[in-house]
């Protein structure tokens, strides 16, 4: 059975948000200061993300979090 925690909708979120800007997970971890793999790791729902870090990636994506949160959560 499949889970659809709350890190797995966030980071389906954020996945679709940074496909919809065209940009690579590399790249992307790049810009906000992040190794491709853990980026890669939130993008799955793997990391419980912090509030900072939380804020550096929407920052890096330019979407409010409450706007990430509200998607995730639909």
């Amino acid at each position: 059975m499949k889970r659809n925690t709350l890190q797995e909708r966030i980071g389906n979120t954020l996945r679709k948000r940074r496909e919809t800007k065209g940009v690579s997970q590399e790249a992307f971890a790049d810009q906000v200061h992040m190794h491709r793999t853990y980026y890669s790791a939130i993008e799955r729902g793997e990391k419980n993300l912090t509030l900072s870090t939380l804020t550096r990636v929407c920052s890096g994506l330019g979407a409010p979090i409450w706007e990430v949160m509200k998607e995730a959560e639909n």
